[in-house]
């Protein structure tokens, strides 16, 4: 029996309704492996592949085979933006089944919550936090939820595992298995995977199933790359727009003020003109309605429509198919490169994207003056093009903040737990079972005890603290993210977005691409009244770019040691390349990890990633300033941060520097503070 005769009728009938020509080999794959298998079930294909049909189409037709007696499918979603579009391909999908779906987060209807509550059936989409808050605070309401739970799938697979969050959601899923009493199989959904058998191990943690994968194929899209560089601003935005006025494009940029900027330009171009403004914007700045528009008119468009981004339009809300992508920056990692580049390209079967850089002075062409941005850019691309590299997974290796935090969350709504039951509780989560022993969640217990994080009680039993009550108590607990605190802006009766500070005086600023004049600033609810200015300049944001990996690195010193110029590069680009090289080569010192600046400071390029370089940076102020000044001068700087005192005093050291470079200044010779640094890099 073919895929498209095991699936249920109402399936059948969309896939005639929608005019399917036919079903992708991932759908084939997926459907064997759900259907004819026990397995949990890694689904790994591009974006717009037809991933997440791969999955409901057999979990669906299964359910209807045998129905369960609770909720049956739990979907995760990074994004609650991701589940509102989700919900709406869901709902189509299920308008001729008995099939109900809720949305299940912070903006959802409480209506259709409580309808689920009373009738625990169907789907539930939900995003981690508000999984938390449920398991957390409503264990019984979870128990009854999910009693008969079939199946949790996973969406955006690379985006959680690895990180904090995707810790929290392993932990999550045990805890969920415990108050259910039931074990349902995982499906995790993820466009860009480079180690199987390392997401397998994610998928699968905690949990005895054996993991298998459906989608192992390589994309048959074809690629089409350009990158230009410019020497000045208005030659860049210049050309984007001759690039995207005509065209269904996404831009790219690495911040939230970069796609303001590159929206706030393109109208001004298209003013001049006196052409339409088919610009748009969507960053985590905005306000979700916005957003929302933004959403629909890059769907709904039959005509030209553009729209500058951050990493929100990154993941898998659908938006149809686009032209082209553009890439203002470089981006930050291999796997976001290609989350983005198979965002275009879904009828046309090639994949189209444009990078923009500006050009920087080389100056003398060693370490500490490379234009780094470009030829980030360059070692992106080539990683990918030429071994299919992706950035693997890298967990925290002893999770200790979000240890403390289940602890909380093990304790929260309980009279309390000795010692040795919250320990079994708590280290048998798969985040901690192999990473924590027993003897450093004593001395975490010990800690949180002595900051009132916890309190024992005259038989030994261990409770929430004061601090812990407080923290516990707060919305922040159900996110191991941090909010930043920021402003609500409002315009007449509708929300803009948010600011992280309010802006000083009669300063103007751009949000949602136009410029706003403030004209009143409420600081008891934090909101920002304004109207329409005709000039603006970026408010300060505080948001970090990601991290990049060594290998992105170590790519960027072959580009340095070859002589080809790839075919990739636009003219500009390709001259620009060849001036590098020219004076990087020139440069005797060029090839040293320790570059003299002078009698007093020094230039350290250790070529390793923003993580590892940062780790030297702060082990290099610590570790450096010990050996160089001795323990005595150590105990009294420690002596004197303890009295508020600034340590510098003692320490004239000062250890500065960006992503892949470091600047070390002192105010004594620097030969032999020269060679231990080289020493210590070495030990690290």
């Amino acid at each position: 029996m073919n895929t498209f005769d095991r699936y249920a009728p109402f399936i059948q009938e969309y896939i005639y309704r929608n005019r399917w020509d036919d079903l992708r080999t991932v759908q084939n794959e997926a459907c064997t492996l759900l259907m004819d298998t026990e397995d949990h079930v890694i689904i790994a294909s591009g974006t717009a592949s037809g991933k997440t049909e791969a999955a409901f189409f057999p979990v669906l037709t299964l359910l209807c085979n045998a129905p369960s007696a609770s909720v049956s499918v739990l979907y995760i979603s990074p994004l609650r933006a991701l589940i509102n579009d989700q919900f709406e391909r869901l709902d189509l999908l299920l308008r001729d089944s008995h099939i109900p779906v809720c949305a299940w987060h912070g903006e959802s209807s409480r209506s259709a919550r409580a309808k689920v509550l009373a009738k625990p059936e169907g789907i539930v989409q939900i995003t981690p936090e508000s999984l938390e808050a449920l398991v957390t605070d409503h264990p019984e309401q979870a128990a009854v939820l999910f009693a008969d739970l079939r199946f949790v799938m996973i969406d955006e697979l690379h985006a959680m595992a690895g990180t904090d969050r995707g810790l929290q959601l392993q932990c999550l899923l045990t805890r969920l298995e415990r108050i259910s009493g039931c074990l349902p199989r995982r499906i995790g959904l993820s466009a860009t995977l480079q180690d199987y058998a390392q997401a397998a191990k994610w998928l699968g943690a905690g949990s005895s199933r054996n993991v298998s994968c459906a989608g192992l194929t390589a994309s048959s899209r074809k690629l089409s790359l350009a990158l230009e560089v410019f020497e000045n601003d208005a030659d860049k935005w210049e050309f984007l727009y001759r690039q995207v006025y005509r065209r269904k494009c996404l831009i790219f940029t690495n911040s939230r003020n970069g796609a303001e900027e590159a929206v706030h330009r393109l109208r001004e171009i298209a003013a001049v003109r006196c052409e339409p403004d088919i610009f748009h914007l969507h960053h985590g700045s905005l306000s979700k309605e916005l957003r929302r528009e933004t959403e629909l008119a890059m769907k709904s468009s039959s005509g030209p429509v553009v729209t500058a981004a951050t990493m929100t339009l990154e993941l898998g809300i659908d938006i149809g198919d686009l032209d082209c992508i553009v890439q203002i920056g470089p981006p930050a990692s291999v796997s976001g490169f290609v989350q983005r580049l198979g965002r275009s390209g879904r009828r046309s079967g090639r994949s189209r994207m444009l990078f923009l850089e500006e050009q920087a002075d080389n100056g003398n062409g060693g370490p500490d003056s490379l234009p780094w941005d470009f030829l980030q850019t360059c070692s992106v691309i080539l990683l990918y093009l030429e071994e299919r590299w992706i950035e693997p997974f890298v967990s925290r290796p002893k999770p200790f903040s979000l240890l403390a935090h289940q602890t909380l969350a093990a304790l929260k709504n309980t009279t309390g737990l000795r010692p040795a039951a919250l320990a079994r509780t708590v280290l048998t989560l798969p985040a901690f079972s192999e990473a924590i022993t027993a003897e450093e969640y004593q001395q975490l217990l010990r800690h949180m005890l002595e900051k009132d994080y916890l309190e024992r009680m005259e038989d030994g039993t261990l409770i929430i603290g004061l601090e812990g009550e407080k923290y516990a108590s707060s919305y922040e607990f159900y996110s191991v993210f941090k909010d930043t605190a920021s402003w609500t802006v409002r315009w007449e009766d509708r929300i803009l977005g948010t600011l992280e500070e309010c802006p000083q005086g009669d300063t103007a600023f751009v949000l949602s691409g136009r410029s706003w004049q403030v004209t009143y600033a409420d600081k008891g609810s934090h909101t920002i009244y304004v109207k329409p200015a005709l000039a603006g300049v970026m408010p300060r944001r505080f948001g970090r770019t990601g991290d990049v990996h060594s290998q992105i690195v170590g790519r960027i010193r072959k580009i340095l040691e070859e002589d080809t110029i790839y075919p990739f590069l636009g003219p500009a680009a390709g001259q620009y390349l060849r001036e590098i090289r020219k004076n990087w080569n020139s440069n005797p010192s060029h090839d040293q990890m320790i570059l003299p600046d002078g009698p007093e400071s020094f230039w350290f390029c250790p070529w390793s990633g923003s993580r590892e370089t940062e780790t030297l940076r702060r082990l290099l102020t610590i570790g450096m300033m010990k050996k160089y000044y001795g323990p005595d001068k150590e105990e009294a700087a420690d002596q004197k941060e303890t009295s508020g005192e600034n340590p510098a005093v003692l320490y004239p050291v000062r250890v500065d520097g960006d992503r892949f470079v470091l600047h070390i200044r002192t105010d004594r010779g620097i030969q032999r503070y020269q060679d231990q640094a080289a020493d210590f890099a070495a030990e690290l």
